[in-house]
């Protein structure tokens, strides 16, 4: 979820190349392949648990955008569903079409 502000808070900048229109689609899969492998090298990380719990901090936070983006997705599809029928509904009702 956070390609390019993972890659800067990792020191990794190839994420850059997801700002690349088309070329993205393919580069997400590369980033998620080789993310953790160009951040281990870029860091300067004392050890293994260290690198690991830094990136369990931000799989939790895409994790949690992730859900909140779904949760707002959900809600405004609702709402203007809701709106649009409520609408249609009220021109049915006075017989206009």
């Amino acid at each position: 979820m956070f390609n390019i502000i993972w890659g800067f808070g990792n020191k990794s900048y190839l994420p850059l190349l997801m700002l690349i229109p088309v070329f993205n689609l393919i580069w997400m899969f590369v980033c998620g392949f080789k993310g953790n492998e160009w951040a281990w090298k870029n860091g300067d990380y004392d050890s293994e648990e260290t690198f690991m719990k830094v990136q369990e901090t931000w799989n939790r936070a895409g994790l949690i955008y992730f859900i909140i983006s779904v949760v707002f997705s959900v809600v405004f599809f609702l709402f203007f569903f809701s709106t649009m029928m409520a609408m249609l509904a009220g021109i049915a009702s006075q017989g206009q079409y």
